[in-house]
């Protein structure tokens, strides 16, 4: 870093010189994990321009309609590349989508019924879904009222799904499987594509009419190949997350069977309409062009939480993933077994921001949890997972899960300001920086 870099650091960010030498000083040792990264990045840029050209996509294809959205070519247009890039027969993909919960909510009410039953096999999946399924929380609607059965199976002591046990827990009455990808508010890693591969081959070959479902939430483009390359049967995620690009101004996805895909489509609009109505509003575009910058902008994600983890980590905090472990989502958890700690991090990187930078994050209830959660992002999509943000549920041993940033630079940044408060605040052993 040169002489006027630093200076823009100390004097416009307030940034102590010793923390940006200590910085610089882990940077140097990832070189390598970091062209790993680009290796996955490069495959997957050229995964996604071979999508929008086999579907021979159009200038006039940004066009969109009002009303019912008939004939919306645009719309179209996107689904069938979304299926190409994911290799899958058929997609929904809608800005009417709120978030990924949504779109996995969507998912299991389109394809289950009353006496099904699901199993999770990751564990206790995200909380916002465990409401959805009814584990959780007094919400009315729940796939409990409706008369689906719920099991789940434990991850086992190293974090990996316990096959032999889901193989003993489907029965006649098992409709679905899903399998969670990312971490989510856990101390577990995420999924990654190889053990997927041979967990959802075991299970096809017990049962093969069991249909298999992966959350891909802040999966995307980690890996060259996706769960429905491997066989997984439906698959959906977020669009502000790694898929819109930071693009993408709301919305979700949903890949895989045709025959899934009808019935989840019956369900966002109406049996008989599926999905030839809808409107866009005019997102076709941004969302196209936020699939087209994905690749880059998710590896830039990553090479961000290797960062991040090289520097806690020298620091005596437990951080999962490691620098040196397979990464398959974008997230990077940070146990700081401290509610201060906790606090002053987040502090930091809302600091970093290029969007309310000036405001303070605050711990407070939120839709879908149980306990007080503290979210620092200030990005230019509100929510967006994809842009430099961290958020922590308030409670022991106190973990900030920290993710995106559309570029490296500004990840190092939130890197650099979250460090800096806990060094001023004297929550870090400041003779490890000297």
């Amino acid at each position: 870093m040169d002489k006027d870099t630093i200076n823009i650091l100390c004097k416009q960010f307030s940034l102590k010189e010793e923390v940006i030498r200590y910085v610089e000083e882990k940077e140097k040792l990832i070189k390598e994990n970091l062209s790993i990264i680009d290796k996955n990045k490069e495959y997957n840029q050229y995964k996604v321009i071979e999508g929008m050209q086999k579907a021979r996509l159009s200038s006039t294809d940004f066009y969109w309609t009002t009303g019912y959205g008939y004939d919306d070519i645009g719309r179209d247009k996107v689904e069938e590349i979304y299926s190409y890039v994911f290799n899958t027969e058929d997609a929904l993909v809608r800005p009417t989508i709120a978030s990924g919960t949504h779109a996995i909510t969507l998912t299991l009410s389109g394809i289950l019924r009353p006496n099904d039953e699901l199993i999770s096999i990751t564990g206790s999946p995200y909380e916002t879904l465990q409401k959805v399924i009814g584990t959780k929380g007094n919400e009315k609607g729940t796939l409990c009222e409706f008369g689906i059965s719920y099991k789940e199976i434990p991850l086992d002591n190293d974090g990996h799904i316990n096959i032999d046990q889901v193989l003993k827990n489907i029965t006649e009455k098992t409709k679905l499987i899903l399998i969670q990808r990312s971490t989510g508010y856990s101390d577990r890693k995420a999924i990654n594509i190889s053990e997927m591969n041979n967990v959802i081959r075991k299970i096809k070959e017990n049962n093969d009419k069991v249909i298999i479902m992966v959350d891909n939430c802040y999966g995307e483009f980690l890996e060259k190949k996706e769960p429905t390359d491997i066989g997984a049967d439906i698959m959906a995620g977020s669009l502000i997350k790694n898929p819109g690009g930071g693009l993408a101004l709301s919305g979700g996805y949903i890949v895989g069977n045709k025959d899934l895909i009808e019935l989840i489509a019956n369900r966002s609009t109406a049996p008989g309409l599926g999905k030839d109505c809808g409107l866009t509003f005019g997102m076709t575009r941004s969302i196209l062009q936020g699939l087209f910058l994905a690749p880059h902008i998710v590896s830039e994600a990553v090479k961000g939480a290797i960062l991040m983890a090289a520097v806690y980590s020298s620091l005596g905090f437990k951080v999962i993933p490691n620098v040196d472990d397979l990464r398959s989502d974008i997230i990077q958890g940070i146990e700081f077994n401290s509610r201060k700690r906790i606090l002053e991090f987040c502090k930091g990187i809302q600091s970093a921001s290029p969007v309310d930078s000036y405001f303070t994050p605050e711990p407070s209830d939120m839709p879908g949890y149980e306990d007080q959660v503290i979210m620092a992002a200030g990005g230019f999509i509100q929510g967006s997972s994809i842009e430099l943000s961290a958020d922590a549920p308030i409670r022991e041993p106190y973990y900030a899960y920290y993710q995106g940033g559309l570029t490296y630079e500004h990840c190092k940044l939130g890197i650099m300001k979250s460090l800096n408060n806990l060094y001023e605040e004297n929550l870090i052993n400041k003779d490890k920086l000297v």
